[in-house]
């Protein structure tokens, strides 16, 4: 009687051969720990992110154009919109605020967020990073302390070209209430972070 000269191979349609086929990939995937694991840098990681759009701007510019821009677009629908048709300062202050708040947690972060490389490393450019109701509420109160400090950063430059000699009011438009916008924006974020970093600090020499 003949031997076989070969092992019949296996049959394809078997379901046990796919399991024995990986067998080795599955020994590797258990035992992988922080020691055999390779490590990838942080650009490499970035090839595999999936993103469709690649933002090349440094952190710092593209937070100060995200809100330049959305800040500008207030004033043009706002008050260069609805100013026709609201002749009260104190309405359209209330309504403007309102508006900035609703924009800065629904627009505003949102575009942060979508554009951060790693998750939560927009949350420094951001006064309330808390999503939620409760986040939405802050950032409309938010809202009132932005319009408050720009119309007194506009009163206090119409007040400076006046005891100056000039006669030109600088006007609310899309440009300078735009900057004027973004620069309270920030002013309120630095003054929130050294204010944390002072807690911090307390808290380290009491321990």
């Amino acid at each position: 009687m003949k031997k076989d000269a070969a092992p019949k191979k296996q049959n394809q349609n078997d379901p046990s051969a796919y399991y024995q086929l990986h067998t080795g990939a599955i020994d590797d995937l258990v035992g992988a720990n922080k020691e055999n694991t390779p490590q990838y840098s942080k650009a490499e990681l970035e090839k595999y992110r999936g993103r469709r759009f690649k933002w090349r701007l440094p952190d710092p510019l593209k937070a100060l154009l995200i809100k330049y821009w959305f800040y500008g677009a207030i004033c043009f629908f706002v008050f260069m919109g609805l100013g026709m048709y609201i002749a009260d300062s104190l309405d359209m202050f209330f309504i403007a605020s309102l508006i900035c708040g609703m924009v800065t947690d629904l627009l505003i972060n949102h575009f942060l967020r979508f554009t951060e490389k790693m998750p939560g490393g927009s949350r420094k450019w951001m006064m309330v990073s808390r999503r939620g109701t409760a986040g939405f509420i802050m950032n409309v109160m938010y809202g009132f302390v932005i319009l408050f400090l720009v119309m007194t950063g506009y009163s206090l430059l119409n007040g400076l070209i006046a005891s100056a000699g000039g006669e030109t009011i600088l006007r609310v438009e899309p440009l300078l209430f735009g900057l004027m916008a973004t620069l309270a924006d920030m002013l309120c974020i630095g003054m929130k972070r050294m204010f944390l970093k002072m807690i911090a600090d307390a808290r380290k020499s009491i321990k």
